[in-house]
C-alpha cells in the first residue's frame, strides 16, 4: 500500500467516523424533541378539565387513539425503505402528538410533582443504561432478547389483570416492567450503534432513516420506562 493509498484509507475512516457521530447526535435529538413534543402536548391538555373529562370517559375515543399510535408505529417499521424522510419525520411527530394526548390522562391521576420527580429519575436511569450501552464491549443481543420476550410476558399479564384488578400483580408487572425496559435501553442504544458504524457509513436519506427509527426505539423505552416507574414512584390523587 503506497502513501496516496494509506491517505486516502485514514481521510475515508475520518469522514465515516465523523458521519457515524453526526447520526448518533440525530438519533438523540430526534428522541428529545418527541419527549419535548409529547411533555408539551399532555400539558397542554391537562390544562383543559373539558379535554381530559372526555379522554378520560369516552373509552372509544382514547381506545382509537391508542390504535393510531400502533397503527404509525408498525407502519413506519414496515414501510421505512419506502417512505421519504421527510414523510417518516412527520409520522414520528404525529405520533409524538397522539401520544401526548393519552398520557394527559396521568395528570389526573398522579399529582404534578410525582410526575416531574418520576422524568427526572427516568431520565437519570435512561441516560445512565444509553451510555452503557453504548460503550460496553459486552455482546448484549441475548439480554434484548430476553427483554423482548418479557415485554410479550406483560403485555399479557397487564391485559389479564385488566380483568382481574389485582394491586399485587399490577405492581409486580410495573417492577418487571421497569428491569425490562433499563434493560432494553442498553441493547436498543448498542444496536442502533451498530448499525449506524462502518468504514463505509455517510449521512444519506437511508442512514437518516435508520437514525429516526432509532430515536422512535429509544423514545419507546424513555415512555414505558417512565410509565412503569410512575406506577411505582408517583403519588397517586
Amino acid at each position: 500500500m503506497n502513501i496516496l493509498e494509506t491517505k486516502d484509507l485514514v481521510k475515508g475512516t475520518y469522514e465515516s467516523k465523523v458521519a457515524q457521530n453526526a447520526l448518533m447526535r440525530s438519533v438523540y435529538t430526534w428522541m428529545t424533541l418527541a419527549l419535548a413534543i409529547t411533555g408539551l402536548t399532555a400539558m397542554y391538555m391537562a390544562k383543559s378539565m373539558t379535554i381530559l373529562n372526555i379522554m378520560s370517559q369516552n373509552s372509544m375515543m382514547f381506545w382509537g387513539i391508542l390504535i393510531a399510535e400502533v397503527v404509525l408505529v408498525m407502519y413506519m417499521t414496515a414501510r421505512i425503505n419506502k417512505i421519504s424522510f421527510t414523510t417518516a419525520t412527520l409520522l414520528f411527530i404525529a405520533y409524538s402528538i397522539l401520544n401526548g394526548m393519552t398520557m394527559s390522562i396521568l395528570f389526573l391521576v398522579y399529582t404534578m410533582s410525582s410526575i416531574a420527580t418520576t422524568f427526572f429519575v427516568t431520565a437519570g436511569t435512561f441516560g445512565a443504561m444509553a451510555i452503557f450501552g453504548y460503550v460496553t464491549k459486552k455482546d448484549l443481543t441475548r439480554i434484548g432478547n430476553l427483554c423482548i420476550m418479557g415485554v410479550i410476558g406483560i403485555i399479557i399479564a397487564s391485559l389479564v389483570n385488566m380483568f382481574l384488578h389485582n394491586s399485587m400483580m399490577d405492581m409486580i408487572i410495573s417492577y418487571v416492567g421497569v428491569l425490562l425496559f433499563v434493560g432494553l435501553t442498553a441493547y436498543d442504544a448498542q444496536k442502533i450503534k451498530h448499525l449506524l458504524s462502518g468504514d463505509d457509513i455517510e449521512v444519506n436519506e437511508s442512514t437518516q432513516k435508520i437514525a429516526l427509527l432509532g430515536a422512535l426505539t429509544l423514545y419507546l423505552d424513555f415512555i414505558n420506562l417512565f410509565i412503569y416507574l410512575l406506577r411505582i414512584l408517583g403519588d397517586r390523587k
